[in-house]
C-alpha cells in the first residue's frame, strides 16, 4: 500500500501562483503514473495533469495547459504540480493518485489510479 501526501494548497490572488507536492510512501513509487486532479464543490472529480513514471510523458486537460505544469523527483519520490496564472475558477480540492500498473499509455480515468491522498485545498481569490 502506497501512502500519498499532497501539500502545497492555499489561498491565493488571480494570476499568482503554487506549486503543490505529492510525497510517497514507497520507492516503487517511482514506477508508477501519477495523475493531479481536482474537485470543486457540485462538480466531478477531473484530472488536471499527468506524468509517465520516468517523467518523459505528460498529459494537461486543455483548460490548464500553458499554466500548469507537472514534474517528478523520483530520487525524493514526489511528484509537483507547478500552477501559474491561477485563475478563480482553478479553486478546488487537489489530489494525486498514483497508478501501479504498467500501462503503455497515461491513464486519464480515475478508475484506473489505485492510490490516493487526502487532498490539499486551492482557492483563487478575485
Amino acid at each position: 500500500q502506497v501512502k500519498l501526501v499532497e501539500s502545497g494548497g492555499g489561498l491565493v490572488q488571480a494570476g499568482g501562483s503554487l506549486r503543490l507536492s505529492c510525497a510517497a510512501s514507497q520507492r516503487t513509487f517511482s514506477t508508477y503514473v501519477v495523475g493531479w486532479f481536482r474537485q470543486a464543490p457540485g462538480k466531478e472529480r477531473e484530472i488536471v495533469a499527468a506524468i509517465s513514471w520516468s517523467g518523459g510523458g505528460t498529459y494537461y486537460v486543455d483548460s490548464v495547459q500553458g499554466r500548469f505544469t507537472i514534474s517528478r523527483d523520483n530520487a525524493k519520490n514526489t511528484v509537483y504540480l507547478q500552477m501559474n496564472s491561477l485563475k478563480p475558477e482553478d479553486t478546488a480540492v487537489y489530489y494525486c493518485a498514483a497508478d501501479p500498473r504498467p500501462r503503455p499509455y497515461i491513464p486519464m480515468r480515475k478508475n484506473e489510479y489505485d492510490y490516493w491522498g487526502q487532498g490539499t485545498q486551492v482557492t483563487v481569490s478575485t
